[in-house]
């Protein structure tokens, strides 16, 4: 029905830029929760059936935005889906600039489409701060973020990600952190989930009294259970040894006692 409803080029065309942005989703090209949100979406606008939402939802079960923006797009059109983010965004911005003082220093680790944006957006209101982040092996996200934050102006200061005691304890020639600014994959209601490595800030964080924040779009709330996702091998070692026991996983939970806020646009 759909293949007679656009015809045969158009159908196979729009088929071949679905396929595309799954195998981009699947292998990590496409990262963050909110880009892979998008992108999703408009993979599901090319072509909305059952069977394309089914396929898009296995890609990543461990984001419950992609899920979320996915269902709305059976009462709502595609536009009115898309202008969530940039709204959401806005308002998110406006949250967080509350929050930064005049020569803060702010720890970050991953790449977070919301934190990052908010960053720049504090930037642009003549807020003056400085960032360390983790370098966030094995995919090196950390280096985007760098690059992000650096090329709109703001002083960054990337760790290896062991050295995550010295960043936030003002050791080794680093400055006091005052405060934590994390993203996150999934909002629960007992805490959130976010990349590998989180949970670890965040306790060191609490001992050390510095404040977590946690900046996401409402849309990654879920009821449901989200699995950790345990990536590729390869990924942290490519053609180990035999015998060698590789684990990856990705993503962890962060207790809500760690959390002093989590910020969204509904805050």
């Amino acid at each position: 029905m759909l293949l007679k409803e656009m015809g045969i080029k158009t159908y196979f065309n729009k088929k071949r830029k679905f396929n595309q942005i799954a195998k981009d989703i699947k292998e990590i090209k496409i990262q963050g929760a909110r880009n892979i949100a998008k992108k999703a979406l408009y993979a599901y606008s090319l072509i909305p059936t059952k069977s394309s939402k089914k396929k898009l939802l296995s890609l990543r079960p461990t984001e419950p935005m992609l899920e979320n923006v996915l269902n709305k797009m059976e009462k709502q059109s595609y536009k009115e889906v898309l202008k969530h983010f940039d709204s959401a965004q806005e308002k998110i911005n406006k949250n967080v600039l509350r929050l930064i003082k005049k020569n803060d220093v702010i720890f970050t680790h991953c790449h977070s489409t919301n934190v990052i944006n908010a960053l720049i957006y504090a930037k642009k209101k003549g807020k003056k701060f400085e960032v360390y982040n983790t370098e966030t092996r094995p995919l090196f996200q950390g280096r985007k973020t760098a690059k992000e934050l650096r090329k709109a102006g703001i002083k960054v200061t990337m760790f290896v990600d062991s050295a995550l005691g010295v960043a936030l304890s003002k050791e080794q020639g680093t400055k006091k952190v005052d405060k934590v600014f994390l993203g996150a994959d999934a909002l629960l209601k007992k805490g959130v989930i976010n990349k590998i490595g989180s949970e670890v800030i965040a306790k060191i964080a609490k001992s050390e009294k510095i404040p977590v924040y946690v900046i996401a779009d409402s849309w990654k709330f879920t009821n449901k259970k989200v699995p950790v996702e345990q990536r590729e091998l390869n990924e942290v070692w490519d053609r180990a040894p035999k015998k060698i026991k590789i684990k990856n996983p990705s993503f962890e939970f962060i207790p809500r006692k760690y959390i002093k806020e989590v910020i969204t646009e509904e805050s």
